[in-house]
């Protein structure tokens, strides 16, 4: 172990680094299309020397950014360290030997994503850092370009022949950023030309909400314990809400987020994602092929939306002005960059029926949106009440579990205890979980997680070609429907609310109510 492994292995006054690697990933060659975007500087290059910190790169492993930007490896190597941590988040004293080794193996290559002589020349590059590198041959391709880009790059990666292996003995793999398409069309046409050049082992299709450590522990705790499972059923859980809520509007993503809308960009992929995690069934193994295939079982069983149901189960909304943490807020339609008129939602709540025995007649109530009054993602599974009152006083609520996401990381269960005194009376109390105060530190960043599973070739927590088309064929009805007819009158709530009225009147309907945002 190297002196830097060395000061990684230990935090603190001698306590564990929870994610110390004791075995580095393979020597690799890391091409970031895009490397002078917003992407790059905010979320890859942190989450690489996250890695690098931690042992778990290999000392040898070369980024080279790729992009229109014409700059010197020096000027990438700047921009690089001006994104990575500082203080004690970069690791304390030795900060600057740690940002050192890891900024000494960045490079640049500029060059068009459409132009083919860039690629010839990339591919020498890459054997050049091969040679100087040992590295094997090894090579990781990093999609974090505009989404219309992605055919041009792995079309031009494939006539250069960089799409297959160098050897017997090395690897190829490519990361897709979402959007992955923009409707099922879309999704189907960017899959067969990606599988055009790639074989889907070598296809890591990245959602960043399944790095979460929470997200990955709903499956250890579904799977790993014995308690929950019996109870896992229509026979026992009412019903089932989840939940994304932000307080932010849409910042400096307008222009995308006007192509998108709430439902492409969150429903699609975050909420159906969760879905499946609370949906699917046990898999034969801890493995990508096992895991993946359940959890597109549950997609493959989602009820579609009808012309007729539409209206009644799925509400969309635009917030309007108000308030947030005590400070105006301007609505949508005032943000910059945003038309005036738009109709684009920024709120989405849809009541899904997940027809197979486990869960037929439990609905999954999923809710989403911007400008709400409080951030929060979470995953609560209702009991039903225990079937008959037996106790003096006020019907405690029904049990729930709660699985806090973001930015509460934990899971609450809440049941019946007597309160103090001489009356035998029931008040509902919770037991708690807190992620940090029992483990300590912070959590390992999503990116940082999902990079790391790629280099070492484990594609558990990416999408297989077939589940991300299985959750456009989900809300495929849902954007035509809404496509064909008129919207709403937006705006429909108000920034800082909890959301339209409509999607109080969803689950209300059903004799139900939302987890409220100001909760807990």
């Amino acid at each position: 172990m190297n002196a830097g492994a060395k000061a990684m292995a230990s935090s603190g006054a001698g306590q564990a680094d929870a994610y110390y690697c004791e075995m580095p990933s393979d020597p690799c060659a890391i091409v970031m299309f895009g490397a002078s975007g917003d992407l790059a500087r905010r979320k890859l290059l942190p989450a690489l020397y996250d890695l690098a910190w931690h042992a778990c790169l290999a000392p040898r492993f070369r980024l080279l950014g790729f992009a229109r930007t014409a700059m010197s490896d020096g000027d990438f190597r700047r921009r690089g360290e001006e994104s990575l941590p500082k203080g004690e988040a970069a690791g304390g004293g030795a900060q600057g030997e740690r940002r050192e080794e890891f900024l000494k193996n960045l490079r640049y290559f500029a060059g068009d994503y459409a132009d083919p002589g860039a690629y010839s020349r990339l591919a020498e590059r890459l054997a050049e850092l091969d040679r100087e590198g040992g590295l094997g041959g090894n090579r990781l391709f990093y999609l974090a370009t505009p989404p219309e880009v992605y055919p041009k790059i792995v079309e031009q990666l494939g006539r250069a022949g960089l799409a297959r292996p160098a050897s017997e003995k090395s690897w190829t793999r490519i990361i897709v950023e979402k959007p992955f398409g923009h409707d099922l069309e879309s999704a189907q046409a960017l899959n067969r030309q990606v599988l055009e050049v790639f074989s889907e082992p070598q296809v890591y299709r990245i959602d960043h909400y399944l790095g979460k450590e929470t997200v990955q522990n709903l499956l250890v705790f579904r799977f790993g314990n014995g308690i929950f499972e019996p109870l896992w059923n229509r026979n026992y859980i009412d019903h089932v809400q989840i939940t994304a809520a932000e307080r932010l509007g849409v910042e400096k993503r307008a222009d995308f987020y006007e192509s998108a809308g709430a439902l492409r960009d969150m429903v699609q992929s975050h909420m159906l994602q969760l879905t499946s995690l609370v949906a699917m069934e046990a898999p034969a193994r801890f493995d990508a092929t096992s895991v993946r295939n359940e959890k597109i079982k549950v997609l493959q069983s989602v009820r579609p939306f009808m012309a007729e149901t539409i209206a009644k189960e799925a509400v969309r909304g635009q917030y309007g002005a108000g308030e947030v943490n005590g400070a105006p807020a301007p609505g949508y339609r005032a943000e910059p960059r945003v038309r005036g008129d738009s109709t684009t939602e920024t709120f989405v709540a849809l009541k899904l029926h997940v027809d197979n025995w486990r869960w037929s007649g439990v609905p999954f109530y999923l809710r989403t949106g911007k400008r709400l009054a409080k951030a929060k993602t979470e995953i609560t599974v209702q009991f039903k009440q225990a079937p008959q009152k037996v106790f003096r006083g006020e019907q405690p609520e029904p049990n729930s579990l709660v699985i806090g996401i973001q930015p509460r990381e934990g899971i609450s269960l809440s049941f019946g205890a007597k309160p103090p005194g001489p009356a035998m009376a029931m008040r509902s109390v919770t037991m708690d979980f807190e992620y940090q105060s029992t483990f300590g530190g912070a959590s390992r960043d999503a990116y940082a997680t999902l990079i790391n599973d790629c280099i070492r070739g484990d594609a558990t927590l990416f999408d297989r070609a077939d589940s991300v088309e299985a959750a456009w064929a989900i809300i495929e009805p849902l954007l035509r429907g809404w496509e064909s007819e008129a919207p709403p009158s937006f705006p429909n709530y108000a920034a800082g609310s909890e959301g339209p009225a409509r999607a109080e009147e969803l689950i209300a309907a059903d004799g139900r109510a939302w987890r409220g945002l100001s909760a807990k």
